[in-house]
């Protein structure tokens, strides 16, 4: 079983006529995920990839069409929060947006827009999700990983590629992997993710992976420590990182010892979880 997506998610591309949104676009046919329909305005009508996806002027068209139920956007940076509000308003149920750097200031307005509405958000700046065998939405690779009972929840999208490499590796599968994204401000958190993996009854173990900046690693260990019965193990990366530097996200900062690597990972011990000191220590972590 999988959480978010499996093989009747009706994927919409907001941006599919770009250069990443049509790589992209191919590279998850081939995967097999189901793809009804991609948005670009004024280019409804036109067909992308061999004639195999319609592209519509709006998402609102594209649903009423096609009935896609989640949407995938690879729109550019000035429009990417009104493209992310145009999917609210069109019932999209779950949005994942890859697009890096949204103003603070539109993110919480979308933020606040998203609380009062039934869709999920996963980014912005978010490498997406891959169920193995079953759908894979964003930029994550498919041939690293294989299908399994571990569930993957990360705000680094590199070190999702790295885990899940370690995992196949080690003859071990993944239910899905979700990419939280690296921005400030995130549609969804560790713990929205978390809570969906703690009632998932096929993923039977959880990994978290962890960066500098943010309270959100602190917040996942106060849950897991009083709420989840699945084990979990984390690993934060940054335990070099200087204060009051960005180190690669717009999230990964460091102000004074609030954020830091160390303070996430003193946190995740006291309270009797699991932390890996590198990547390939997860497999016998979890074993």
């Amino acid at each position: 079983m999988t959480i978010l997506i499996d093989k009747e998610t009706r994927l919409i591309i907001q941006g599919i006529t770009g250069n990443e949104g049509l790589f992209h676009a191919q590279r998850m046919l081939l995967s097999g995920t189901n793809i009804v329909a991609g948005v670009t305005p004024g280019k409804g009508g036109e067909w992308v990839l061999n004639g195999k996806i319609p592209v519509f002027d709006t998402v609102h068209s594209a649903v009423e069409t096609t009935g896609g139920n989640a949407s995938l956007i690879f729109v550019p940076l000035h429009a990417a929060a009104d493209a992310i509000l145009e999917a609210i308003d069109s019932q999209i149920l779950l949005i994942v947006c890859v697009t890096e750097g949204i103003p603070i200031y539109d993110m919480m307005m979308v933020k606040s827009y998203l609380s009062k509405k039934l869709s999920r958000l996963i980014g912005p700046n978010s490498p997406g999700l891959l169920s193995p065998g079953e759908s894979n939405v964003g930029i994550i690779p498919n041939d690293i990983v294989k299908p399994g009972n571990i569930g993957l929840v990360s705000r680094s999208g590199t070190l999702t590629y790295e885990v899940m490499a370690v995992l196949n590796q080690n003859n071990l599968g993944v239910s899905t992997c979700v990419g939280i994204g690296g921005d400030p401000i995130l549609g969804s958190g560790f713990l929205e993710i978390l809570e969906l993996f703690e009632e998932d009854p096929h993923t039977d173990q959880v990994i978290l992976v962890g960066e500098i900046g943010g309270r959100d690693e602190e917040i996942a260990a106060d849950f897991i420590s009083k709420k989840m019965t699945k084990p979990v193990v984390a690993y934060v990366a940054g335990i070099t990182a200087p204060p009051g530097r960005r180190m690669g996200h717009a999230g990964a900062i460091i102000e004074g010892r609030a954020g830091s690597a160390q303070e996430k990972i003193n946190t995740f011990k006291n309270l009797g979880i699991k932390v890996a000191t590198y990547p390939e220590e997860i497999p016998a972590l979890l074993k």
